[in-house]
């Protein structure tokens, strides 16, 4: 069955268009959802932005990205902290109705320490968020990223930082290109559902023969990734929500984009 109604598209999967061309392109294709990075919304004015994807009928699925929160430097903590209430402001702004955090790391000091200035940076965030309607998602990232780029690194890391915070305004973003590997995917999969904590659920591919493990993801069927077993148990869990194809490819980034998004559409259908 041809069923589009759950594909959302990340504006980095195209990232040779513009925020306007994504919007008008994407819409055009029959895509509905869009989840936009941050860096596409600088110097432009958010109620045009906001405009054109009502014109379009564009439903914004997340922005990204907040977080990086650790640091030995406590004046780059309390950046880090006004930087993300930016981002929940923009994303108020454009109607998202969560920021996927990608939450940080500092490798100048312990895993341990840099996942308590995470846990703390999202507490004093929270009532911020809660004013503004907007939901912060924890992105838990596969492990080579632990250095610099995050402290959470597992399902179960994040499940478990949630249910500390235990807030209706915190939950976690999926990403099977960051989880595919663990052997308690499903059971994390299942405790995350009963917390009721599944935010958003990312796809893509894992490359056998990956040449950079930032910018070259597959499209979903490319890979060894099992998209569709993961999906059936997110979807189990009890999440409804929409798909969101994020791929960093310099490969695919050189390709027609208008010809790259009839792929995309064709991966979603017959892979995931």
């Amino acid at each position: 069955m041809i069923d589009f109604s759950k594909l959302c598209i990340h504006t980095q999967t195209t990232k040779p268009w513009s925020i306007e061309e994504c919007i008008i392109n994407f819409a055009s294709a029959g895509v509905k959802g869009i989840s936009i990075w941050r860096h596409l919304l600088k110097g432009k004015d958010l109620n045009k932005i906001k405009s054109l994807l009502d014109s379009n009928q564009m439903d914004v699925v997340s922005l990204v990205r907040g977080g990086f929160f650790p640091s030995v430097d406590p004046k780059k903590r309390l950046s880090a902290i006004e930087d993300n209430k930016l981002a929940i402001e923009q994303a108020s702004a454009i109607g998202a109705p969560l920021v996927v955090l990608v939450c940080g790391a500092d490798s100048k000091q312990s895993l341990e320490v840099s996942r308590q200035q995470i846990k703390d940076s999202i507490t004093e965030l929270i009532p911020f968020a809660e004013k503004r309607k907007v939901k912060l998602a924890i992105e838990p990232l596969h492990p080579m990223y632990g250095a610099e780029k995050s402290a959470i690194l597992t399902l179960r890391q994040a499940n478990e930082l949630c249910e500390i915070i235990n807030s209706p305004w915190v939950g976690i973003a999926i990403d099977v290109y960051h989880l595919w590997w663990d052997d308690q995917l499903e059971n994390e999969i299942i405790r995350c559902g009963k917390n009721k904590n599944i935010l958003a659920f990312h796809i893509c591919d894992w490359l056998a023969n990956t040449l950079d493990f930032l910018t070259d993801r597959g499209l979903m069927g490319e890979g060894c990734i099992n998209i569709k077993q993961i999906r059936k148990w997110v979807e189990a869990a009890g999440f409804n929500g929409y798909n969101e194809v994020e791929v960093f490819s310099d490969r695919l980034w050189a390709k027609d984009q208008k010809k790259y998004l009839k792929d995309i559409k064709k991966s979603y259908l017959n892979y995931s």
